[in-house]
């Protein structure tokens, strides 16, 4: 792969487009009161939890990455399947720490609402 050929826009857009929904998901407005009840009826924090948010960054922007790779190799099915990969890893892990269905089912959509932005990302840019 040539890593110049790569759609660096796409890339920077997918990531910062899915970090965005990722507050508008889990926001009160939308699954974040669900969310929070069907995870051990966790409480906001109160500040932001920064080191957590970077992380969630920077894995925002490897997918979107991985995405960006597969699309300039022709092989986005290869980006499909990662996502699908990590929505169900992250199942996983909510169904192992006892989270609700409803709270893995919101996490898991959220991996999966993530990456299909990314792909329209490198579709539309």
């Amino acid at each position: 792969m040539d890593i110049a050929l790569m759609n660096w826009a796409a890339v920077a857009v997918g990531t910062i487009a899915a970090f965005g929904l990722g507050m508008i998901w889990f926001s009160p407005k939308m699954f974040g009161t669900a969310w929070a009840a069907g995870s051990h009826s966790i409480k906001a924090p109160a500040s932001p939890p920064i080191l957590a948010m970077i992380i969630q960054f920077v894995g925002t922007a490897l997918l979107a990455l991985v995405v960006g790779i597969t699309e300039t190799d022709q092989a986005i099915m290869t980006a499909i399947g990662a996502i699908f990969a990590v929505a169900l890893f992250v199942a996983g892990m909510d169904l192992f720490s006892q989270k609700s269905s409803k709270a893995t089912l919101i996490d898991a959509g959220y991996i999966v609402a993530a990456g299909v932005l990314m792909i329209l990302a490198q579709g539309l840019l």
